[in-house]
């Protein structure tokens, strides 16, 4: 593993593959999503399996199809990204399972799907230390800026915020612990 020195002077898309490969693994995730407009609280527990994704991978050169970009093996780096979740509080819905690919080229993150459309999205990315991710991504009117923080090799945060129509509507906060 690189030192904290060594990593603030690597390019946004260095810091990103070094974030994914520390990502990987599988996470027990606790989130609670506050719908800021009804003053709704949802809690979820989620099971989380992180796997990185080499240049090259199947999976990077699909996603590069999907985005139409001209090369298919321009991603330099990746992560496939499954879950079944189950909400506790309220616990009226039915627990959800699903996946999403992400890839990295420059700084731009490609995702196969975005949080609210099955549609190729991206989004933009830059570090403000080498364990802080942040992301902003825009569609159909929507905006989504999230923060991904490393605590140590043990801990994940993430914070979420969902704006439409330059009002933010959800606040997503979640505490993933590393199971494996």
């Amino acid at each position: 593993m690189q030192s904290s020195v060594q990593l603030t002077q690597l390019s946004p898309e260095a810091l990103a593959v070094e974030f994914f490969r520390q990502s990987a693994g599988q996470w027990h995730s606790q989130r609670r999503y506050y719908t800021l407009t009804d003053g709704e609280t949802q809690e979820v527990i989620s099971a989380i399996q992180v796997r990185y994704l080499e240049p090259g991978d199947s999976q990077l050169i699909e996603l590069a199809q999907r985005h139409k970009l001209d090369n298919p093996q321009a991603l330099v780096a990746g992560t496939a990204v499954s879950w079944e979740s189950r909400y506790t509080a309220p616990a009226k819905r039915k627990p959800a399972k699903g996946s999403t690919v992400f890839g990295i080229l420059g700084e731009t993150l490609y995702r196969d799907r975005g949080f609210a459309t099955s549609k190729p999205v991206t989004a933009q990315f830059y570090f403000p230390n080498p364990q802080t991710m942040n992301l902003r991504t825009e569609y159909n009117g929507s905006m989504f800026e999230e923060e991904l923080k490393l605590i140590g090799q043990k801990y994940r945060t993430r914070q979420t915020i969902i704006s439409r129509a330059g009002e933010q509507q959800m606040i997503g906060q979640y505490l993933e612990t590393r199971v494996a």
